[in-house]
């Protein structure tokens, strides 16, 4: 990144972050049959969206918009399952507007953060 900037001083980190926790407070009332299914996919793709974009902050630039761009398939990755979940009655359609537009926001803010290092 080139500064000596934490990770968790990035305001897409924070949203990041902050989608994570919603998310797994969301998934914690689906089925019990779900543990290592449905619920086990949502937890590891939307934990990968801060994960990915903490890793890459101690890296290149190059390897830092890598990162974020592995940051962005897993933010896509978990809007796949946001709709399953709707889909299936996990979540409520209110439950499920409000993480797809937390997760715009977020995807908007990988997007700005990437082409900022180029």
């Amino acid at each position: 990144m080139g500064t000596a900037r934490k990770f968790t001083d990035l305001l897409v980190w924070q949203r990041a972050h902050q989608f994570v926790v919603e998310v797994y407070r969301c998934t914690s009332t689906f089925p019990k049959e779900e543990l290592y299914g449905l619920t086990s996919q949502v937890r590891r793709a939307s934990v990968s969206i801060p994960a990915n974009i903490a890793e890459g902050t101690k890296k290149s630039k190059a390897d830092f918009r890598r990162y974020l761009t592995i940051s962005e398939g897993s933010l896509e990755e978990t809007k796949y399952y946001l709709i399953l979940s709707k889909d299936l009655a996990y979540i409520t359609a209110t439950q499920f507007d409000d993480l797809t537009s937390k997760a715009g926001e977020i995807g908007f803010l990988l997007f700005r953060l990437r082409n900022s290092l180029n």
